[in-house]
């Protein structure tokens, strides 16, 4: 089951479409890990040492678990835009479950298209379909861009 968006692009007004990740995405979320690497800004460490963190990381996500989690894929005319993974967690302060979203991205030529907020959305409704009360989003401390997409 996949959920219908619409953005506009000039004149041109495109659908969304948000599905689960299937098998075969895997490798559209491995292309965007050094995306995702970049914009760490650890500049203390090396280029490669901060991108096999980032793919480690990517596949500890992706990787089965018991807890409840799940990736969805946006796409437009059956290309992919962007991912976003979500899952379920204990919160450190009140020991509720809540969802947490440790992995967010969208490809450089579907930026700013708000493919990221509709990903944000779908994933809220996913937490709160699970009675989460609340959704913890995991952000590099550098990340500016990040910063400012979420705050808005």
């Amino acid at each position: 089951m996949a959920d219908l968006y619409f953005y506009s692009k000039g004149i041109m007004k495109n659908l969304i479409v948000i599905r689960k990740a299937q098998e075969q995405d895997r490798s559209f979320i491995f292309e965007l890990s050094p995306n995702l690497a970049e914009v760490a800004k650890l500049e203390w460490h090396t280029d490669d040492v901060i991108y096999k963190m980032q793919d480690d990381y990517i596949a500890e996500m992706l990787a089965k678990t018991s807890q409840p989690n799940v990736t969805f894929i946006a796409e437009s005319n059956n290309v992919q835009m962007g991912f976003i993974h979500v899952r379920i967690r204990k919160d450190d302060m009140s020991g509720e479950d809540c969802g947490t979203i440790p992995l967010l991205a969208v490809s450089p030529k579907s930026q700013g298209l708000g493919v990221g907020k509709i990903l944000i959305r779908y994933a809220e409704n996913w937490a709160k379909n699970l009675e989460c009360r609340l959704l913890h989003l995991e952000v590099f401390a550098n990340n500016k861009n990040a910063k400012g997409f979420y705050q808005n």
